[in-house]
């Protein structure tokens, strides 16, 4: 198994990883930070190349996501798949999913504390970090981050690359549109348009996005 990343947010997911007991023949990868260690806690292997990557991958294709950014996670997993990978969940056992009608995508990273409820449908890369809620009939798009803390209520509607900051309440209902960014212990009661940033209690858009973050696929 891969770890696509070698600092923070890799460290959590090795975690899970820990948790689940599966540390037999883990490396990371990271080729774009000029400090990372050879060997990451002096034990897991940290490759900084493509071609160590594809090899890797020729005996174990499955990779996770550890990092953030709905941008970065989805170039990322077209560079690993380019390269022979396989997006692969890191679910924490300490993550609590309802048992009814709920349809999970690739490459979830679902953190200690996340508790899903029932008939909830998140796509492909979805971030829920640590002691996010999700309420039943919620979906959630490709590569959304749900940072620390999220609320996300039910009949919850996200595009795809939404960013919710970290404590962000979204109440029933509300639908927030593609790459739009909710700032850290917002309350969302209305809906918020695509490529847009709101802050605040209520939240309120403050600017529209020049460029979003990523487009859809």
């Amino acid at each position: 198994m891969l770890i696509i990343g070698a600092k923070g947010f890799a460290k959590e997911v090795l975690e899970v990883f820990s948790q689940r007991k599966e540390l037999t023949g883990l490396a990371f990868y990271d080729d774009v930070s000029a400090d990372a260690p050879p060997l990451l806690y002096d034990r897991f292997p940290v490759l900084t190349a493509a071609a160590a990557a594809a090899e890797q991958f020729g005996q174990n294709p499955h990779f996770a996501l550890g990092v953030g950014s709905p941008a970065l996670r989805r170039m990322l997993v077209a560079k690993m798949r380019a390269l022979g990978g396989t997006l692969t969940s890191s679910v924490s056992p300490n993550a609590l999913v309802g048992g009814f009608g709920n349809v999970l995508g690739e490459g979830l990273n679902l953190m200690s504390g996340a508790v899903l409820t029932n008939d909830i449908r998140l796509g492909e890369g979805v971030l829920v970090n640590l002691n996010c809620t999700i309420g039943h009939d919620a979906v959630l798009g490709d590569f959304c981050e749900l940072s620390p803390g999220v609320h996300v209520s039910g009949n919850v509607v996200l595009g795809a690359n939404v960013v919710l900051g970290t404590g962000a309440v979204v109440l029933p209902g509300i639908r927030i549109g593609d790459n739009s960014v909710i700032g850290a212990g917002s309350v969302v009661n209305k809906d918020v348009p695509a490529n847009a940033v709101a802050v605040g209690i209520p939240a309120k858009v403050i600017k529209m996005l020049v460029s979003p973050s990523a487009n859809p696929a």
